[in-house]
């Protein structure tokens, strides 16, 4: 994997990561963004040793996007803090896929935690706010939409808005509020409206309605992110194209 780095300064790399490369394994061999991204500021300053590399957030494996590392601990912390405060800006693009007739009781979006309570939505600044309970099922990998008492369960909340549709599908633009696992991929199927390409959210059958789903990953791109730097604190804002080719549906004409 060559590195994509979008942005470095002293205090932080801005990365580029494509679908289907980790932000950080634990497996011997594996080409993670961390490990890669240590070799090349090892490799640009031999001498200083090994670098210090902060992790401020992550994307699943199968997710694209922009990801954000602090290159000292002062940067990590003062970044960690705005991640963890909601003052930093992390925001997806997604296809997802709209069937007549669609049941979510017929994907692979199975509720193993208990009863399941379904979405609760509401429009917010002309974003729809959906907000669930989501265990995480970790024999399986997999989260699951649940109900508020359910142990182990915690509040999933994400804004959305329709950008643009087609035949099976439409173009959202999401604002994670939370930071579940698999919160996007899992509260989209719960709508009833799975991501295209999403194998473990999805169903196969239904792919049949999409175009350019010739892919083993999901349709969503963190697209854009904005943050306050960490040292001079001015706003930076980085965006970035999907690469997924089920967005050349929408982005060709753009």
């Amino acid at each position: 994997m060559k590195l994509h780095i979008v942005y470095e300064d002293e205090h932080l790399l801005v990365l580029y990561k494509p679908a289907g490369v980790p932000v950080q394994s634990a497996r011997v061999g594996t080409k993670d963004c961390e490990s890669l991204i240590k070799n090349y500021l090892y490799e640009k300053n031999p001498g200083k040793g090994a670098p210090y590399l902060g992790m401020v957030h992550r994307l699943d494996q199968p997710v694209e996007g922009l990801v954000l590392f602090a290159l000292t601990p002062q940067a990590a912390a003062a970044l960690s803090r705005q991640s963890a405060g909601h003052k930093m800006e992390k925001t997806y693009l997604a296809v997802r896929r709209v069937v007549d007739n669609f049941s979510v009781e017929n994907t692979n979006s199975q509720k193993l935690c208990g009863k399941p309570v379904g979405n609760v939505e509401k429009e917010v600044d002309n974003w729809t706010e959906c907000v669930d309970y989501l265990c995480k099922n970790g024999k399986e990998n997999r989260s699951e939409i649940t109900s508020p008492t359910y142990p182990g369960a915690k509040k999933a909340v994400l804004r959305y808005r329709i950008l643009e549709r087609r035949k099976g599908q439409e173009l959202v633009e999401i604002r994670l509020e939370t930071g579940r696992h698999h919160q996007i991929r899992v509260q989209m199927a719960g709508m009833g409206t799975p991501l295209a390409g999403d194998r473990k959210y999805g169903s196969a059958e239904t792919e049949k309605y999409v175009e350019n789903v010739e892919n083993s990953f999901p349709a969503l791109c963190a697209y854009r992110l904005r943050f306050r730097h960490p040292a001079t604190g001015k706003w930076m804002e980085f965006e970035i194209k999907p690469q997924n080719p089920v967005f050349s549906t929408f982005l060709s004409t753009k």
